[in-house]
């Protein structure tokens, strides 16, 4: 998934630069206080998953969980992925630092995209259908992602066709084991802790609502007393 230093044209990589400046900007604007552990959690998981990878061409293969960055933080899974690559860039050299903002494109959006789609089905299903729908948004990001790569590549020339085609015929068997490593985490996140597959907004109304509750009954209580 990291593309190397090198590899893609200039409009490519300031087309690249800006859209993760945009991804960066909204992520943390939309980062929630107490969503704060978890984006740390999930970076550090991306950083640890990726780097074991297999180089293929000017790209790699290498598991990223992403598809479960994006269920679980939604647009902060930019800053969350982004903080793993730069990492990886810096301490050892993975993709790069001119590369780094279409890689974190590439990877972030497909997992904010697998956020969007699964993840109200997620918070509304029981844990075995939320762990299939989980393991569907894990293969749905890396196959995503696998595009993204792709094109990025067939962008920087006709050189590069052959080495797109054998990035996403490649990561096959890694969309498959993606699928299986995310259905048994979200599988096990909706029986320990279902709202942290809650949207944001979504957490704040249950929030407000218990709040309001718990106001009345005691307010019952004192005009009882």
């Amino acid at each position: 998934m990291h593309i190397v230093d090198g590899a893609l044209a200039p409009e490519v990589l300031i087309g690249g630069g800006v859209l993760a400046v945009a991804g960066l900007s909204l992520g943390l604007r939309k980062l929630p206080i107490d969503k704060i552990p978890a984006t740390g959690v999930l970076s550090a998981t991306f950083f640890v998953a990726s780097l074991i990878h297999v180089p293929v061409g000017p790209s790699s293969v290498h598991l990223i969980m992403s598809g479960l960055a994006g269920l679980v933080l939604g647009w902060t899974a930019f800053p969350a992925l982004f903080v793993g690559l730069l990492l990886q860039a810096v301490f050892f050299g993975f993709g790069g630092l001119t590369v780094l903002g279409v890689n974190t494109v590439n990877i972030a959006f497909p997992a904010v995209l697998a956020g969007l789609l699964f993840r109200g089905m997620v918070s509304r299903s029981s844990p075995v259908t939320a762990a299939v729908l989980g393991g569907c948004a894990g293969a749905f990001s890396i196959a995503l992602t696998t595009v993204f790569v792709a094109i990025s590549l067939a962008l920087s020339g006709d050189a590069f066709v052959p080495a797109a085609k054998l990035v996403f015929f490649a990561h096959i068997p890694i969309m498959v084991v993606e699928g299986l490593v995310s259905a048994a985490s979200v599988y096990l996140i909706a029986k320990v802790k279902p709202a942290l597959l809650q949207a944001a907004d979504q957490t704040s109304g249950f929030e407000m609502q218990a709040t309001a509750t718990l106001r009345a009954k005691q307010a019952g209580e004192a005009s009882n007393g």
